[in-house]
Formats: C-alpha cells, structure tokens, sequence
C-alpha cells in the first residue's frame, strides 16, 4: 500500500520508495523533477518532430477563422482568470539600457511581457503570434526601445514550441517585424556588439528532435536585415551561447553543444561540444582546447565574460547525460584555461539535467563575483574558487539572471517559477506576482462554488484560488500537477496527482494530501506523464485511474483493482514511457459504458463496466488521444479528439460515434489543422460543441458540421483543458503558458431552446423550486409516447432517474431530493430533463438546506 502524506509544509520524506512532495518547489522542496517531453510527444507522435511549417500554417488557418464577418460570437470576450501569483518558466530577461525600470520577459510558452515600473504590472507584447516560446532576449545598448526576441526556447524542456525566427522592434515592443531566422526553430541567446549595435550575433539551437542544419552562429551586420551562418560545426551541434567582448567587438566567443532527441532516446553531449572564439567578429573561429573538457562526455556549456576584465571569461560545463562537470576560467582571453571550482560545493549544482538551464553570469562591476545557474542559484565571491547557494526562497530552476551595471546590488532573476528581484544583493529576493504565465495541463471548478477553479500544471502542481480572483491562487502538493477532480458531494474532498501517476486525495480542502495507491502495480505498470483518471458522473465514490489499463476503485480511491487488460499496442522502447492511457470517461447516461484512449492511437469501450473491451479505434487516424468525451444524454454518443500534425495529408482531429464506436465521422470541418486536447458537449443544447485547440477555442453549433472561433480576447496559445460550468455557464480554458481565462456563455451565444414542436410536450418547472424536501415535476405527452425524466447535476452527471417508460397525458413525479444511491445530494443547482423520440425539454432545480 502506497500512503503518504503531502502537506503544505514539511520535511521531504521517503516512504516506501516514493518521495513526498510538498505544496510549493522552493529551494528547500527535495530533489526536483526532469522536465518531459510529453508535449512534444503527443504532437509528434509516430515521427521524431513536428514537421516543419505545420505549427505555423496551422496558426495562419487560426487567424483566417478569427476574420471571419459570420461568426456569432464576435461580442463575446474572454477575461482572464488567473493566476498572477503563481507564475511560469521565464527563460529570457531584457533590461533598458536607458531605464532599468523598463524590463522585457520571454515565457517559456507566454511570449514576451514588458513591464515599465520594475515588474509592478505587465503588459503582454506578442499574444497575436500565437503560442510563443521565446528562447533569448537581447535590449541594444544605445538605441532606445530596439530589443530582438530569439522564439523557441532552447532548454531542451520538450514542453514549448518550435520559433518563428527573430524578432525585432523600434517602440519597445508595441509593435514587432520577423526579420529572419524563420527555420532556426530555438535560439539559446543573442549578443549585440556594443561598440557598433549593427553587429549582432545569435546562437541557434535547432530543433530538439531532429538534425539540421540550421545550427551554428549566424550573424546580422545590418541591425538584423539579413543573416550569414558564421559558425557551422554539425547537424546534430547547436550552438546555446555567444558573447561579445564589450571593448573590442571582433572578439567573440561561442558555445556548441552535441545535442540530439527522439521518442526512443536522448543524447545530451558529444564531442563536438566546446567553445569556439572568433578575433575578426566571426569570419574565422578557433577551437579552444588548452585544459578544456573534451570527449564524447562534454554537454552543453554557458558563458560569460566580466566587463570590468574582458579577457576573463567564464565556462560552466554540464556532461552527457546531464551533471555537473565544472566551472572553468580564462584570465588571459582564451590563451589558457583551469577549472576553477573545488568540485564540491556545484557537484549538484544541475542534479542530472543541466541541458535544462546551464548559463552563468559575471558581475559588471567585479570580474570576481560569478554566479552559476542551475536547479538553484550559486555565488562566488573570489573568482570561481567558492560557491554559496543563494536562491534564498525562490523557486528552483534557474534560467537568466540580470545584474545592474550601475548598482550589482538590484538583479532580476528569472525561475520556473517565474520573476524575482533584489535591490540588496541575493540576500533576499521578492517575487513579481502578477504575471499570467501559467502553464496548464488540466482545469477543473468545484461543482458546488463557481469560484472555486482548479488546475494542474507545469512544476507548479496544483494551483487554486476560493475566491476565483486573479491574483490570490495558492498551491497544492508539488512537482508537476495535472487532473483534479472535486467530489460534487463534499467539497473537502479533493483529488489531484502528480507527474506519473502519482494520485493523490485530501478530505479537508487540500490542506493536506495522500497518496491513494493501493491496489495499482506501481512498480510494473507503465504510467503516462498525465496519467488519466475520471470520476463516474452517476457515483462519486467509483473513480478510474489508467497505467496500460484500467483501474477501478468503489470506495473513493481507498482500494483499486484492474478491470482491464493492457489497452495499448506495448511499450515503446528507449527513455520513454510509451503505451499507456491518456484519456478516460465513464458515461452519465449509464455507468457501465467507460471508454478508454491511449497514446498509440488506441480507443477501447466497455458496455458491461469492465467484463469485455472492445477496440473500436478502426476509422481513427493513428494519433496521440488527447480526450474521448461520452454525449451527456445519449449512451451511445461520443467523441474523440486527436493530437498530432500532417504530413503531406489531411489529419483530421475531432470524430464523432452514435452507435459506441462501431463507426466514426470526422466533423473537424474548418477547424485548423493542429492539435485537438479537449472537447466539450453543451448541456442541454448538445449540438453545441466547445473545442480546445494548440491554437484557440473554437464553437459549433451544428455537431461540427462548421466551427468559428470562440469569442475574442484569448490569446492565439495552446488550450489544454476546458470546463463547462453550467449553472452560470461559463467556461474556464486552461492554456500552457498564458494561465486561464473565462468566458460567459450567455454573452458569446444566445441559450437555443430545444425545437418547438406541434404535439404540445411541456416539462413544467419543479414545485417549490428552490426546495428542501419533494419537488414535483409535471410534463404533458399529448400522445402514448416513450420518455424518460432524469435528474443531472451542474457538470451534467445523471444524479437520479425519475422515470423511464410510456406515458400520455400529464404525469406528475416527485424528487426527494436523493440520489440514486439513496443519499441526499448537495446543495446546488441541478436539472430535470425531459427526453422524448421527438423532442427534449430541461428546467432548473435548486437545492437548499
């Protein structure tokens, strides 16, 4: 039996060879995670890349739909619902030269954010681009408000998109012109000459997945009008760093990196890898070799040269697979070079993934004072040789640091967990809480609270705010946090998980957590990293949680047992875990229909809870399955969405069944080619259909037969996760990197009304309503006629059944208020819906006590 504890604060533990986590990654958290590569994966998926010019045709389709006159939800705009406070992987810091309060931020997949008091409020700069991922920035010194944006982070995180190129703009970032690179698909950093701010020079990455040639340096002696490859050492060696000597531009080092991925393996050094330095502004490069690493061991490596003493500069190396190899130092431009640190205070300095972050940073004002960054932040005072942890409370995971040229006291610090500032040395920093830069994977409301949203999300697990405000979210258990599920019952009553399958459940409101596993073969089961589980809609006590198969518990997670063989075509071979569940539901029209969706392309459906399977995936494109979402009114309804791009075809990424799988219809119509991740059925209007996409929201009103894009003020960005909440109607997105937003149904389309009909069926409203005890409901068939009323709550699960059979006339029903389980539901807002062979009718029913 797996059980532990995880608590808002407290000692990390091991119990049973699993590590507790705790509510927030700080400095003190534990070892911390490697970053996945399932975002690449499942778009991938079954090749190695994303096939090049895919993402952004797909983004061109996506602002065709917006421009559309027709669309019907054109008055309806999108708030954002936060958080602020919680923050997201910032990979890039830029900084005025002429204003130190005016600062440029790249987000991992946010873009980029400028603030002009510091960091008190932001101002989004990119969001018409699309999904972007920003890799490098660079503020020109002397030229007022011109600053390059290298797209496509570099970090090899798997978890962000591929670049457009550079960017540049003149107003400091109000407006922005691609001006090339377009093919570089991630930039690690961009280096300006200060002596002649023409010259710029960017290290370019490639892509993370596939050779190319791309890599290398290029360089622009224009202000960025046209680009030359100045450095070319291989297809498969990115080059992830490049400085400039501050007093002669012509001296010029640069840091080539052996790097290569695929879903079935990864390499993270070569020996291509070192640091190569040009004396005539890169027209020719040397090796530097003297006491260097060398070998096929070398990874990736980051720079720095110290203003104050040019022919100082700085090395931090990490190894294949990923640790700590060292801190060297020149102090005579390169001629010779000595490991500097005393290889114990940095040893784990970049745990076994320094590929994610690996830069250092020199002190303008004292060649001495150097820090490294990795999962946390180190300082030397005395030139390399002794090292202190100063992360001092902020979040792990180190990706940029700024240090003011005038004042080495003020420094910003860029985390995973978002932007940090100084003005009294490391000492102690304060964190900026006011950017939307959230990475969802999932999001969820409390049925009973509509202020109460939930999510999970990139390494900062689960976040939540009571009060549904922007900026008050506080966060749950720790690592990274995916589904989570409310009890509709008891609000107390919270599920969650970690990355892996790592369930977890708390009984008072999420103060603390454990892991509910007993039951599940952790050990030999493969897990998904967003592993699924789903609660069934008609029992709040039966849930199901998916590794290969399908697991089963009745008495809310206390107990599971496998109800399913393997689902899956196999595991996949290499580094990463393959052939497991991504997607699970459970029908609320009948509680033995559970469906099933894998990774592989794979799509079982039991109708007997579990006794036989049945593979219905033929007619499905062979896609990563993203969701499979049952019809909440007809048992033989449902819906699967795909990942995915083309190549060289048609990929379609919505299907709809109406005999349970037995055959498919693509209604992906007009939707842009990219990735389908959720799909959600309106209630009671089910020909309504909600879709998240890798590029926006979109609507239909006809069953797919023609979507449009959803609304307006939502950013063209990667929609993880929608939820649906009904008595309101309003529906919550969950994007990967530009937090949640919000939307009133009522403001984007007008609530259809089922079709008048000429046979005169009525469902008349609940008597009393609000009630305590027996509500009645009437309805009037003018002739014998099948029908059946049924009781749903707010997320649409089928709560009680009043009556199923013939009838003519008027029929009048009771409700106790009682589940079908005998239990009196909760308070809340609920409805009875009328089912005919000709018509439907719904009314609303509130509950009090």
């Amino acid at each position: 039996m797996f059980l532990r504890l995880v608590r808002t604060a407290g000692a990390v533990a091991a119990s049973l060879g699993i590590v507790v986590l705790l509510t927030q990654r700080s400095e003190n958290s534990g070892p911390p995670k490697q970053p996945n590569d399932y975002f690449h994966v499942q778009r991938s998926w079954p090749s190695h890349d994303i096939p090049k010019g895919a993402f952004a045709a797909a983004l061109e389709q996506a602002r065709d739909l917006a421009r559309s006159p027709l669309r019907s939800s054109q008055g309806a705009v999108w708030q954002e619902a936060g958080p602020t406070n919680v923050g997201g992987r910032i990979t890039a810091v830029a900084v005025d030269p002429f204003d130190v309060n005016r600062v440029w931020i790249g987000a991992a997949d946010g873009g980029v954010f400028r603030t002009t008091t510091g960091g008190d409020d932001w101002t989004p700069l990119s969001d018409h681009f699309g999904s972007l991922s920003v890799g490098a920035l660079a503020a020109v010194p002397g030229r007022l408000g011109v600053v390059y944006a290298g797209t496509g982070e570099a970090n090899a995180s798997g978890d962000s998109y591929d670049g457009i190129g550079i960017l540049k703009t003149t107003d400091a970032g109000d407006t922005w012109d691609i001006v090339g690179l377009e093919d570089s698909q991630r930039i690690g950093r961009i280096a300006v000459d200060p002596l002649n701010p023409d010259r710029v020079y960017v290290a370019v990455a490639g892509g993370l997945f596939s050779a190319d040639s791309s890599r290398g340096v290029y360089r622009s002696t224009d202000a960025g009008t046209l680009w030359e490859s100045v450095l070319f050492v291989s297809d498969s060696t990115s080059a992830i760093d490049v400085v400039v000597d501050p007093t002669n531009g012509d001296v010029v080092y640069a840091a080539m990196w052996e790097r290569m991925r695929g879903p079935d393996f990864r390499y993270v050094g070569g020996p291509t890898s070192g640091i190569w330095k040009s004396t005539d502004g890169g027209d020719s490069w040397t090796l530097q070799t003297s006491e260097l690493p060398s070998g096929p061991d070398v990874g990736r490596i980051g720079l720095a040269i110290a203003p104050t003493s040019p022919s100082t500069v700085y090395a931090v190396y990490a190894d294949d697979p990923g640790d700590f190899m060292g801190v060297y130092k020149t102090t005579d431009a390169g001629a010779t070079w000595a490991r500097r640190d005393n290889g114990f205070a940095l040893s784990n300095a970049f745990g076994d993934f320094g590929w994610y972050f690996g830069n250092i940073r020199v002190d303008p004002n004292n060649a001495n004072v150097v820090y490294t960054l990795g999962i946390r932040l180190y300082r030397s005072t005395n030139g390399g040789f002794g090292w202190v942890n100063v992360t001092n409370g902020q979040h792990v995971d180190m990706h940029d640091l700024w240090i003011n040229p005038t004042d080495s006291q003020h420094l910003i610090s860029a985390t995973d967990g978002g932007y940090y500032t100084t003005s009294t040395g490391p000492g102690s920093w304060i964190k900026k809480n006011n950017l939307p830069i959230t990475q969802f994977y999932a999001i969820t409301v409390d049925p009973q609270n509509a202020s109460r949203i939930y999510g999970g999300s990139q390494d900062n697990s689960t976040p939540r705010t009571w009060t549904g405000a922007i900026d008050d979210w506080d966060v749950l258990a720790s690592g990274d946090g995916f589904t989570v599920v409310v009890d509709p019952t008891d609000s107390q009553v919270i599920y969650a998980e970690a990355q892996f399958g790592q369930f977890m459940k708390s009984t008072n409101g999420g103060e603390d957590f454990a892991f509910m596993l007993t039951g599940v073969d952790t050990t030999n089961d493969r897990f998904n990293w967003h592993t699924p589980f789903v609660m069934d809609p008609s029992n709040h006590r039966t849930l199901y949680l998916g590794s290969q198969r399908v697991y089963q518990t009745v008495n809310a997670s206390t107990t599971w047992a496998a109800i399913s063989p393997d689902l899956t075509s196999g595991p996949g071979s290499g580094n990463l875990t393959f052939g497991t569940l991504t997607a699970l539901a459970v029908a609320a029209t009948d509680s033995n229909v559970v469906w099933a969706g894998a990774d592989d392309g794979n799509v079982h459906v039991t109708t007997n809870g579990g006794t036989i399977w049945t593979n219905v995936s033929a007619g499905l494109p062979t896609r990563y399955v993203t969701r499979v979402t049952p019809d909440p009114t007809d048992t033989a309804v449902a819906y699967v969405t795909l990942s995915g791009y083309r190549r060289d075809e048609f990929l379609p990424h919505v299907f709809r069944t109406a005999d349970t799988g037995t055959n498919w219809t693509d209604i992906s119509s007009n939707l842009p080619e990219a990735p389908v991740n959720d799909i959600v059925v309106d209630f009671p209007d089910v020909s309504r259909l909600f879709v998240a996409t890798d590029v926006g929201c979109y609507m239909s009103n006809d069953l797919g037969g023609s979507w449009e894009k959803l609304g307006e003020g939502l950013p063209v960005s990667v929609v993880t996760d929608l939820e649906l909440y009904l008595p309101t109607r309003t529906l919550i997105a969950g994007t990967h990197g530009r937090s949640s937003f919000r939307l009133q149904l009522s403001d984007a389309v007008e609530a259809v009304p089922f079709p008048a009909d000429a046979a005169g069926v009525r469902l008349s409203a609940a008597r009393p309503n609000p009630s305590r005890g027996r509500a009645v409901l009437s309805f009037t068939l003018p002739r014998r006629s099948d029908a059946s009323l049924r009781i749903h709550d707010v997320t649409g699960r089928l709560v009680r059944t009043l009556h199923v059979g013939p009838a003519e006339g008027v029929t009048s029903v009771a409700w106790d208020g009682r589940a079908a389980n005998g239990r009196l539901v909760a308070p809340g807002v609920y409805f009875a819906r009328l089912v005919t062979d000709e018509v439907s009718r719904s009314v609303k029913i509130t509950r009090v006590r």
